[in-house]
């Protein structure tokens, strides 16, 4: 699911409790990691759960980005960042207004701390990745 769909999907939601079920959904349909990509190099620091994101660069000079955790509801945060980001080039990435534009999907006010907290750690990693591939 692209991220235009996730966010008309989450604006159809008022419930809280359906845009939890909604975002568990998403990652569910997130591919999973090979075992062999979830290493130190990378996992995201900075979150509780554990969090990796893989960066695969096309020849088109755009990026993908690929993730996976080992907790339900996080998961399907990485499934939106990754929706967010990816079929960018890097300058793209770097001028995407994350924070904000995952503000307006109304998911943030309902995040524990550590999960808001563990999101901007996913977003700084993507920052850095595009940074790297400048």
């Amino acid at each position: 699911m692209n991220f235009d769909e996730i966010k008309e999907s989450l604006s159809f939601l008022d419930d809280w409790e359906d845009r939890y079920k909604f975002v568990i959904d998403l990652g569910g349909e997130l591919p999973s990691l090979a075992d062999s990509e979830k290493t130190s190099a990378n996992k995201v620091q900075g979150c509780v759960s554990q969090v990796w994101l893989v960066v695969d660069r096309h020849d088109d000079s755009s990026l993908v980005f690929r993730g996976d955790s080992d907790a339900m509801i996080v998961r399907g945060l990485v499934a939106i960042v990754v929706s967010l980001f990816s079929n960018k080039t890097p300058q793209a990435v770097i001028d995407t207004p994350a924070q904000e534009i995952l503000e307006g999907l109304g998911l943030s006010e309902h995040l524990t701390s550590q999960r808001a907290n563990g999101l901007r750690s996913m977003i700084d990693r993507v920052y850095a990745e595009a940074r790297a591939h400048l």
